[in-house]
């Protein structure tokens, strides 16, 4: 017999109080467990490729991790070194950037920035106070994202996490599987597998959505002769999992890079904006469709919500499972709302019996 559906409901708040206060508690603590379950996530259907032309998972398992590792270690060894300099050098170059944007003002708009107007003044302060915390905010943010947890614990931690969970990731899914309830089989795999769908559609495809719009915008941006290109080109790619904020923020960035850099050659200027054209583009037509598809039924602003309150209410752990945890409360709700339209409360007594009838 099946639990009524106020206990029922009672049940699942507690679990789901029971889940807010283990992430609130042991957010640091799971950081590199989420990492590393997030691995392998992304990773299993690799994997299941690899066992179908062959390969034991074991064998399969131990082929993405070398090809893992070694793109770590060239990661690690050639392009993070150039990102933290590059972003060293536009913290450098930004008093002498503002100092130069405050002249071009002043020249062509000479009544808006007398001096006592408030934005002479808003320009000035700005200039000083990049000059002053430019280099301890670029500090602030690299040591931070260092000591969310012990570094060197973390790169111990999350490989070997996403390992075994990448090797026994099939095992563990059916163990969950076992544990459903049985009234609710059905139903709970449906939604499991809705789950699964927006997830794999958002984080998957959205993952290498930015890898290749991240390169792509690094790259050309380096073959125009753009100081920062690498980084502005980080930034975009980055941020692209949130419409239109990468292209704004790295766009913006990257333009006003050239207009600094090769003022009077506009050839030069328009080519920087023509890389930035060409990858909307190719953003919006070609390759969110192919490796995100349509429609996942994670609805911008709901993402950026999600984003903002677990970012502020648990930290950077709580941006890991933003997205998870906003996917989840997507499918429940579309699924819910199409039981109420199913059921008596929306149609009344007569339509049910009609439709049931029908």
């Amino acid at each position: 017999m099946a639990l009524p559906a106020r206990q029922q409901f009672v049940y699942w708040g507690l679990a789901a109080l029971v889940f807010l206060a283990v992430l609130w508690g042991l957010g640091a603590v799971l950081l590199p467990f989420l990492v590393g379950g997030a691995i392998a996530y992304f990773l299993d259907p690799v994997a299941d490729r690899l066992e179908r032309l062959g390969l034991s998972r074991v064998m399969a398992t131990a082929l993405i991790a070398l090809i893992a590792t070694l793109g770590f270690v060239v990661g690690g060894l050639l392009i993070v070194p150039m990102l933290v300099r590059q972003l060293a050098g536009l913290v450098a170059a930004a008093p002498d950037m503002t100092k130069h944007l405050l002249d071009f003002l002043n020249q062509q708009f000479p009544q808006m920035h007398q001096r006592g107007s408030v934005i002479n003044e808003t320009l000035q302060s700005l200039g000083e106070a990049v000059k002053a915390r430019g280099g301890e905010l670029a500090q602030t943010v690299l040591t931070s994202a260092m000591s969310l947890v012990n570094f060197a614990i973390f790169v111990v931690v999350v490989p070997v996490v996403a390992f075994y969970m990448l090797l026994d990731w099939d095992r563990m899914i059916a163990r969950v599987d076992s544990w459903l309830p049985r009234d609710h089989l059905a139903e709970v795999r449906a939604i499991a597998r809705e789950i699964d769908k927006v997830l794999s559609g958002f984080v998957r495809g959205q993952v290498s959505v930015c890898v290749i719009m991240g390169t792509f915008y690094a790259a050309l941006l380096m073959l125009a002769g753009l100081n920062f290109g690498l980084l502005a080109g980080a930034i975009a790619g980055t941020l692209t999992f949130i419409p239109y904020v990468g292209a704004i923020l790295g766009g913006g960035l990257a333009i006003g890079l050239a207009l600094y850099q090769f003022w009077g050659d506009w050839l030069q200027i328009g080519i920087v904006v023509g890389i930035f054209g060409l990858g909307q583009f190719l953003e919006g037509n070609v390759i969110t469709p192919k490796f995100v598809g349509q429609s996942i039924g994670l609805h911008p602003l709901w993402l950026i919500f999600a984003l903002s309150a677990f970012g502020t209410l648990f930290g950077f752990v709580g941006m890991l499972v933003a997205v998870p945890v906003a996917a989840v409360i997507g499918v429940l709700a579309r699924f819910m709302l199409m039981r109420y339209l199913k059921g008596e409360l929306y149609l009344g007594q007569a339509g049910t019996e009609q439709d049931r009838r029908g």
